[in-house]
């Protein structure tokens, strides 16, 4: 009895072991198809590794040739083409080269010259939190009239949420047709807002000024957009008509924009034949950049940078710095030392990329370094956003004044 019990055990297990072997063959054979299936994808294979200079153009269409044999679904070859154009450009890991796509050429460049039919706001990259910040709103624009503030998070675009990397396509998304709307979800501290605001055509006009006290001139504005330098002279000569001795130029959370007119901007100050810039290629060559004319602003000068002091911004305060035009106080700029050019395509699209770097006239490297103030003031640390600051806590515009009086 004991003997046949171990017999019918013995069987069990046989049975267990040859159903595995049997599952193991089966998974092999399977597994081979897989791998193996056909001498073209064995072809293709080949292909793709024996030679390491292959290049993009035949690696491209040996994944064109997989797809079009094996993929089940519907091919969009102008998706492939763009999403292959815009994966070519992510691949030399540079923050300001990017591919506009035809589509959003154009509302890219009437961003980039400052006018255009949205709601109004300027917007960075803010790496932190991995969203679309809201530098500022446009006076008088659909998004200050709406109650958009500096230092709003943008978390999703009509419905769509959106990341710091989709800057492009949803700054295209939150335009439109004047007089249609668009939902904007913000986040302001902890609080989650929704708002729907409604398109206008945005005259830009960012150079504001007023004067402070002790005929004290200041002067602020948030980019550098087409025109900003002749809009900086007229608002500066209209100070100077009502008695202003000295100036404050506030370019705190200033990003940047058209290089050209801070150049300009810094003419006015320089002396003539001064160097403002050397802009240096890829192949070491360097273009001099020089004021072309005599100064009109003959008077003691302050600029005001902080952390998001950038690009252009920095191209202004960098000269003004070095030729001993002006003193900088507040904090350490951003550090973006590099020039891109827009590039159009014949097909309409467009390729933003970094041509050059750029020096100060003292030859200062700017970039992922930034310009350290001639005086480090802090903000009180219970500013909570650096874009809006009551006057009263304004520590780096109260020190301006105290050196200017």
């Amino acid at each position: 009895m004991e003997e046949k019990k171990r017999y019918k055990v013995y069987k069990i297990i046989m049975l267990i072991i040859l159903v595995a072997f049997i599952t193991f063959i089966l998974t092999s054979i399977g597994f081979y198809q897989y791998f193996v299936k056909g001498d073209s994808l064995n072809k293709y294979l080949t292909m793709m590794t024996s030679d390491d200079s292959q290049d993009i153009s035949q690696t491209l269409d040996t994944y064109k040739a997989l797809i079009d044999k094996y993929y089940l679904g519907e091919v969009d070859n102008e998706s492939l083409k763009e999403g292959a154009i815009k994966g070519y450009i992510e691949g030399l890991d540079d923050p300001y080269t990017e591919y506009i796509s035809k589509e959003d050429m154009k509302d890219y460049l009437e961003d980039t010259m400052g006018n255009f039919v949205g709601i109004g706001i300027y917007m960075v990259q803010d790496t932190e939190s991995n969203r679309i910040m809201i530098l500022s709103p446009i006076k008088n624009s659909p998004a200050e009239k709406a109650g958009i503030k500096p230092g709003d998070l943008i978390i999703s675009v009509n419905g769509e949420e959106c990341t710091a990397e989709d800057m492009t396509s949803i700054s295209t998304k939150i335009k439109g047709e004047q007089g249609s709307t668009v939902k904007l979800q913000i986040l302001r501290g902890n609080e989650t807002l929704d708002f729907e605001i409604t398109r206008e055509n945005v005259v830009v006009n960012p150079v504001e000024g007023e004067i402070l006290e002790n005929h004290i001139g200041y002067i602020e504005f948030s980019s550098f957009d087409e025109n900003t330098a002749e809009e900086f002279r007229t608002k500066y000569e209209e100070l100077q008509s009502q008695g202003i001795t000295s100036l404050i130029i506030d370019l705190r959370n200033n990003g940047g924009g058209i290089v050209d007119e801070a150049l300009k901007i810094a003419d006015y100050i320089a002396d003539k034949d001064s160097v403002l810039l050397y802009e240096v290629d890829k192949d070491n060559k360097e273009t001099v950049e020089k004021s072309e004319n005599d100064p009109i602003i003959n008077m003691p000068i302050i600029v005001l940078t902080n952390e998001n002091t950038a690009s252009s911004s920095e191209i202004l305060a960098g000269a003004l710095k070095d030729l001993g035009k002006a003193k900088i106080v507040g904090t350490k700029t951003y550090g973006k030392g590099v020039i891109q050019q827009i590039l159009t395509l014949p097909d309409g699209s467009g390729l933003k990329i970094t041509t050059e770097k750029y020096l100060t006239p003292n030859r200062t490297e700017i970039n992922k370094v930034g310009i350290e103030p001639d005086e480090t003031v802090e903000l009180p640390e219970d500013i909570d956003n650096v874009f809006d600051i009551d006057r009263n806590q304004d520590t780096q515009l109260q020190k301006a004044i105290e050196m200017l009086k």
